[in-house]
């Protein structure tokens, strides 16, 4: 946290009741967040399907924020971090804009068909004594989508897939001493899925369930998980984090029980990370983060393409992604009292092997390197805007296709932009 001694987290002498009074208020208002958050596209592939971070202020670090919470929406990345924020409410907004193709058989079929997406943010916290926060964050945890105009898989008409997932976080963190923190976020999860064009695997016999396999409209699932973390300042300069999400549980997306394995399951994986932040100067922080997703640990997303049966049975073939691991490094400089200006680079294991390109042609999540820049600029009152730019440089994957694929190779390839505001009030 920059900007503190030792022992100086962010305090609030306020009385309980008044604060428990006002933390239900604000919960009970939340449902008008949701509805908003729900009504555009959340689809935000950068670190596989995950996001590369959340909260604008982290987005400009590229996403690091486990040992480095900074705004109230903290808890997206660590619970634990809520409690040493203050009381304060953010809300953000962020433009993902990607580009997506591939290239088969002498031909390049652009996925573009779509290519802005608007991923709102929402965080608030209180403290309802000096050592416990309660708060809610709401979010876009990630997704895909391609849309391509012209289908890669030999049909008339369009084809692609679009999946977008919304997390709602109640959470409450608690300081076991002055310096360290505990959390735990209760991940209250929804997704949307639909897909169209994808007859050809139905004609060649390859679900388990073609009526439940393509152009059946958009269908729906929810489910639950939890995020728990710690958060601990070593000494003046020097703080460490630590947090673990396990895999959300989702009901399955009926509609498309000839597509995923299992019968249309579709959990979220599991995912955990380490985090260090460091005091340089004054008015220099330095943060590092390293994050696991277990993509492997869900049959729809893990299972390879091999795997015996047919689309949509017990143990069926699947998107083949492999785990991700990330390491994310990202700055901060508080260059005046008014503007704080962020920086941040992070890389990641390539989730698509070359072995799987066929069926990812639906969702080519390639990217492995992304740049951020960020600021905040205080505005005066408590208030603050905060924006942040993310590029996502250039991949391509290429590998073999199956002969009922016509044979031959395949190369995806994606790149991506985003530019996000946030606007935050300290009260």
């Amino acid at each position: 946290m920059q900007g503190s001694g030792r022992g100086e987290w962010p305090r609030a002498g306020i009385d309980n009741r008044a604060a428990g009074d006002t933390v239900k208020l604000r919960i009970s208002q939340i449902a008008l967040v949701v509805a908003g958050c729900m009504a555009p596209a959340l689809g935000h592939a950068t670190n596989g399907y995950f996001s590369h971070g959340y909260g604008i202020k982290a987005k400009g670090m590229a996403g690091v924020g486990i040992a480095l919470p900074q705004d109230a929406m903290a808890a997206a990345t660590n619970p634990a971090g809520m409690v040493f924020v203050g009381n304060r409410m953010d809300v953000g907004l962020d433009v993902f804009m990607p580009q997506r193709e591939v290239e088969m058989g002498g031909m390049t079929f652009d996925g573009d068909g779509r290519n802005m997406f608007f991923v709102p943010d929402f965080g608030y916290n209180r403290m309802i004594n000096p050592n416990l926060s309660l708060g809610v964050v709401v979010y876009g945890n990630g997704g895909m989508n391609t849309t391509y105009e012209t289908s890669p898989f030999g049909m008339p008409g369009t084809a692609g897939v679009d999946l977008t997932q919304l997390f709602i976080a109640p959470t409450v963190a608690y300081k076991i001493t002055p310096d360290h923190a505990v959390g735990v976020s209760l991940n209250l999860a929804h997704q949307r899925f639909s897909a169209y064009g994808l007859q050809p695997f139905a004609m060649l016999g390859l679900s388990s369930d073609p009526t439940k396999l393509t152009n059946n409209g958009e269908d729906s699932s929810s489910g639950w998980g939890v995020r728990v973390g710690w958060t601990g300042r070593m000494s003046d300069t020097l703080t460490l984090g630590a947090t673990y999400q396990t895999k959300t549980k989702m009901s399955k997306f009926k509609e498309y029980a000839g597509l995923f394995a299992d019968g249309g399951d579709f959990d979220i994986p599991a995912n955990y990370g380490v985090g260090i932040a460091f005091k340089a100067t004054p008015k220099l922080t330095v943060a590092a983060d390293v994050q696991q997703i277990d993509y492997s640990g869900v049959g729809s997303v893990g299972n390879p393409m091999a795997s015996p049966g047919r689309l949509g049975d017990p143990g069926a073939p699947g998107f083949g992604w492999r785990d991700m691991t990330v390491f994310k490094l990202g700055a901060s400089y508080q260059y005046n009292e008014k503007l704080t200006l962020r920086g941040g680079f992070s890389t990641g294991r390539q989730p698509i092997p070359s072995s799987e390109v066929a069926f990812n042609i639906l969702a080519p999540g390639v990217i492995e390197n992304h740049l951020t820049l960020g600021g905040t600029w205080q505005l005066g009152g408590g208030k603050e805007l905060s924006v942040a730019y993310m590029h996502g440089f250039k991949k391509t994957v290429s590998g073999s296709l199956p002969p009922f694929m016509g044979g031959g190779t395949a190369d995806l390839r994606m790149s991506q932009n985003s530019l996000g505001v946030a606007f935050g009030w300290q009260f």
